[in-house]
Parts: C-alpha cells; sequence; structure tokens
C-alpha cells in the first residue's frame, strides 16, 4: 500500500525502533499549515518545519517521507471534517450554497489550498468526505450519477476560479469593475472601438470585489434547478 495512502487513512504501523514520537502527525500539519498561510508553499521546506518543532530535518523524516507526504497530510488538516449538510433548509440548492460559500470560507483561510489541490495525488477521508457532502444534496434530485459529479465539478471550478483576483485570470477591469490605471486613459481614446465593454463599465454599480462569486453560484445552481425540473417534471 502506498505511504501516503496510509497516512492518511490511518492505517500506517507506528514505527517499532527509536524514541517514542514528540509529536502527532496533525500537529506537524498544522506547523507547516502555519508557514504555508503566511507565506505560501514557497517558502515550505521539511528544514523548516523541523526548525519550527524544534528537532532535526532527519527526525521529521520518521513522520512523513518528504514535502509530497507532508503537503498532503497538511491538505487534509486545514479541509477539516466535512460539512453536514442534513439539517440545512432550502432542499438541495440551500445545501449546494452553504457547502460552496464554506469552500469559500476554507480557501481564502488557507490561501495555499488551491494550487495544492491539483492533478493526481492521493486524497484523504476528509477531503473526500467533502464531495460526498456535495453529491449527497443531488442524491435525490433525479440527476445521474454522471450528472451529480459534472454538477459538483462544475461548483467546486467556480468557487475555485473566483477564490480571488490572482487566481480569476486578467481581465481589463479591476475587481472593483473599474478600468484597470493602466488601461484607462487608452480605452478613453478607444471606447468607439469596444462599445460594450466601455458601456458596461461605465453601468456597473456594484463595486464589490466577491460580487463575481455569488453572481456565478446563483446562475449555476439556476441552471441545475432547471435540469432537476425537467427530471421531475
Amino acid at each position: 500500500m502506498d505511504s501516503t495512502v496510509e497516512l492518511l487513512w490511518g492505517v500506517r504501523p507506528p514505527p517499532n525502533r527509536g524514541p517514542k514520537p514528540g509529536f502527532t502527525i496533525e500537529e506537524i500539519a498544522r506547523a507547516a499549515m502555519d508557514i504555508a498561510d503566511a507565506e505560501g508553499l514557497a517558502a515550505l521546506s521539511m528544514q523548516r518545519v523541523a526548525g519550527e518543532l524544534g528537532f532535526t530535518k532527519m527526525a521529521l523524516y520518521r513522520y512523513v517521507s518528504g514535502k509530497a507526504e507532508l503537503i498532503a497530510v497538511m491538505i487534509e488538516e486545514a479541509v477539516g471534517e466535512p460539512l453536514d449538510l442534513s439539517e440545512v433548509p432550502g432542499g438541495w440548492r440551500g445545501k449546494l450554497e452553504r457547502w460552496a460559500h464554506q469552500l469559500w470560507v476554507t480557501w481564502d483561510r488557507h490561501p495555499w489550498l488551491p494550487g495544492a489541490t491539483i492533478g493526481e495525488r492521493v486524497m484523504g477521508p476528509k477531503e473526500i468526505g467533502w464531495t460526498e457532502s456535495a453529491i449527497a444534496a443531488l442524491a435525490e434530485t433525479g440527476l445521474s450519477g454522471s450528472e451529480q459529479m459534472d454538477a459538483v465539478l462544475l461548483l467546486s471550478g467556480h468557487v475555485r476560479n473566483t477564490r480571488s483576483a490572482t487566481s480569476a485570470g486578467t481581465q481589463p477591469w479591476t475587481t472593483q469593475r473599474q478600468l484597470s490605471p493602466a488601461l484607462s486613459t487608452l480605452l478613453d481614446h478607444a471606447a468607439d472601438r469596444f462599445p460594450a465593454l466601455s458601456a458596461a463599465i461605465a453601468s456597473a454599480g456594484d463595486p464589490t470585489p466577491d460580487r463575481s462569486r455569488e453572481f456565478g453560484l446563483q446562475r449555476l445552481l439556476d441552471g441545475l434547478e432547471v435540469l432537476i425540473n425537467q427530471r421531475s417534471g
């Protein structure tokens, strides 16, 4: 069995040699998270974490096999226990709204998480539990299994893409829906070339940076509601 799987899923046997472990895996993960939360994953190293905990880099290898395994346990600790949506009002839609909002909160608290949770990798039970919660919210909607998975994929992708202005892709407007300073003068002289964009920016009323999060979330849920109503109709 893969050593990371053993560690994340709690089936790794304790070491039978050497001194008694002075820290738990969770304590090591939290020390590493403190570094990543403050400075990003680029600042994270086995040496740095060992120093924060007050022991040698070689001693840290008794707990995790390397940086990749350390990040795996950090992810599991950072995402936390999956949401219990069973008592959330509003049916499947209310449940998915709560799920998306809490995912935003979690990723905002740990800005390194979106970048760390891409690609093929081993996932732990807490992280998979988040997906289980979202799928379960759609279980009685009449959507097929593939549609349920696609819906959760779209929803998590929206949360990822709107986590912050730095991850949303470059646009000619700022998070306050105004032209960026570098383009403002240029478009003043070229408004006739970009009339739709100029008109949209001129009439944009709400400067709230996170408005696109909620707007996109509601439109995604609107589309799902249409499909679910078709299934039940």
